[in-house]
């Protein structure tokens, strides 16, 4: 039985070369377009609600979308920033620890795969092998999940969530700016919601998830979300009026 190579088998698998920065990415993507495209929309959609006039209707939206991209992007980068700090931190306590003890450190390598279920033997071996390759490789990858080449970075991550950002936002800013009253409203919500199942099938399709339980999930979550503001800005106007 001829035993294929790593670097041959399941291709369509993600395994673990660059997982992380390709995950960071996607997330970070997905969560600013969708933000982008709910909350623009459920501003300029709540604001719609409560008057006709188009300039009201312009500066909301018009704030929204700098404010939202500026706070999804400073979000990101502090969130993946203590990520990466944490990461770092784990890589060089285990590099302070193989220097220290590196007998110990082998013992416990070869209890883990033990654990993982391989005979004393066996797992000697492996760990024997592994750590003469690289012992801090081997450690970071079965004791903390942690590819010390593949640490995420804040900067993508906050690049990435903005710029989603304002594309999700473009899209229900020119329906609702574009469309005349009363019919822009209407449009705004099935552009809307459109974006957010193509938005939603897209990423599970990179992902490998299903597809349509995240259709499902998004485009509920923007019909809620766009349903709540106009239905307040439907009632402010009457106040107001």
């Amino acid at each position: 039985m001829t035993i294929p190579s790593a670097a041959g088998a399941h291709r369509d698998e993600p395994h673990r070369v660059g997982l992380s920065q390709r995950l960071n990415w996607l997330r970070a993507g997905v969560l600013g377009a969708n933000d982008g495209i709910v909350s623009t929309a459920a501003v300029v959609v709540g604001v719609a609600g409560a008057t006709s006039e188009v300039m009201p209707v312009l500066l909301a939206g018009s704030a929204a979308l700098v404010g939202g991209a500026i706070s999804m992007a400073l979000g990101e980068y502090v969130s993946v920033s203590s990520q990466r700090d944490t990461e770092r931190a784990l890589i060089e306590k285990e590099r302070r620890e193989l220097a220290d003890d590196p007998e110990a450190e082998l013992a416990e390598l070869v209890g883990l795969y033990e654990a993982r279920g391989l005979s004393h033997d066996t797992a000697t071996r492996v760990a024997t092998e592994l750590t003469a390759n690289d012992a801090l490789s081997a450690h970071l990858s079965i004791e903390l999940n942690i590819d010390q080449d593949d640490v995420v970075s804040p900067w993508h991550a906050a690049l990435a969530s903005a710029i989603a950002f304002l594309v999700g936002a473009l899209l229900p800013m020119a329906t609702i700016l574009l469309v005349p009253h009363p019919a822009r409203i209407v449009w705004t919500f099935v552009a809307v919601l459109l974006a957010l199942a193509i938005t939603g099938y897209t990423a599970a399709w990179i992902g490998a998830a299903s597809r349509w339980r995240a259709v499902v999930r998004t485009v509920t979550g923007g019909a809620i979300a766009l349903g709540a503001t106009f239905l307040v800005g439907s009632l402010f106007g009457t106040v107001v009026g």
